[in-house]
């Protein structure tokens, strides 16, 4: 998550005086946008940058650039989190780029580039870094998120399949569970939102009107399709150990799980309203899901949910 946050409020300020539209500008203040939005998309990718390597880095030994494979961590909820965060920035950055007064098609390269320079930069510091290094597979992801954002835009002009989040502050009644959940993701609700992954869902989020569009569906109803995991407690496994190779904690009686769900959803940026206000709104906020009923398959079962996050 250290990838993204701090880019994507930025983006978020930014592009709350996107609603109106640049072709209604004269040139002088296209020229002033394009100013602010360069400006400050340098200022907050080096500032980004360096405040990332001061607060996450700092504290591990430097090394040279080495790459590892992480691909089999968290049943890959990470790597749908790189993907989340490609496809938003890319989104949020060319939405300022056309603010700015930039035609189409150059502002989604200038979108999706961006985002995808400053990912992989992060990436990069991962690299240099004797505690981490350059995955590949979360490389990958963050090219998949923008890719699919940008082949979109390209390609319809439109979002028809939007990239979702969401989440819910996950209790765990068992002790010794909860103490491994304080130490993995943080004991904060604002910790556990970002970091636990047993209480996260990602969904690729259908517009069911601009695929039917001569249909009578209500241009804003959405289907989508949510992926999610349980009984995750370690990166591939249930364990952990001390500085000295003691084992200090061990649940691999818990099955680790995978869940599928499958539930409506509202794309907030088809609603109609006059309020410029409301449409800044609904555009930062639809990058979540809307909790919904839903059908999960789980464990080998499917079931209905009342309420998915």
């Amino acid at each position: 998550m250290k990838k993204w946050c701090f880019l994507f409020f930025l983006y978020s300020a930014l592009a709350a005086e996107a609603q109106l539209p640049a072709d209604t500008l004269a040139a002088s203040h296209r020229s002033s946008r394009k100013w602010i939005v360069g400006s400050a998309s340098f200022a907050g990718y080096a500032g980004s940058i360096i405040a990332f390597s001061q607060a996450w880095y700092k504290n591990y030994p430097r090394s040279s650039f080495h790459t590892f494979n992480d691909i089999g961590e968290w049943q890959q909820m990470d790597k749908l989190g790189h993907s989340w965060a490609g496809y938003n920035t890319s989104r949020l950055t060319t939405d300022m780029w056309q603010w700015a007064g930039v035609a189409h098609d150059p502002s989604v390269f200038l979108g999706a580039g961006s985002s995808l320079l400053y990912m992989l930069s992060i990436e990069y510091l991962d690299g240099r870094s004797a505690e981490w290094g350059w995955s590949w597979p979360d490389a990958g992801a963050d090219i998949a998120g923008a890719g699919l954002f940008a082949a979109q835009e390209l390609g319809w002009r439109a979002q028809r399949i939007q990239l979702k989040f969401s989440a819910h502050y996950k209790r765990y009644a068992d002790p010794v569970l909860r103490k491994r959940a304080d130490d993995l993701f943080g004991s904060t609700f604002q910790e556990r939102l970002l970091k636990d992954y047993n209480a996260q869902t990602y969904w690729l989020s259908f517009n069911l009107h601009s695929f039917f569009p001569q249909s009578k569906l209500p241009r804003w109803l959405n289907l989508s399709f949510g992926y999610g995991a349980g009984n995750m407690f370690g990166g591939y496994e249930n364990i952990a150990h001390d500085n000295s190779g003691a084992l200090t904690f061990d649940r691999r009686d818990l099955p680790r799980y995978r869940q599928w769900y499958l539930a409506p959803d509202i794309d907030l940026t088809k609603i109609s309203t006059r309020s410029r206000f409301l449409r800044t709104v609904f555009s930062a906020v639809n990058v979540l899901k809307v909790p919904a009923p839903a059908l999960e398959l789980s464990r080998g079962k499917l079931r209905m949910k009342g309420l998915a996050f």
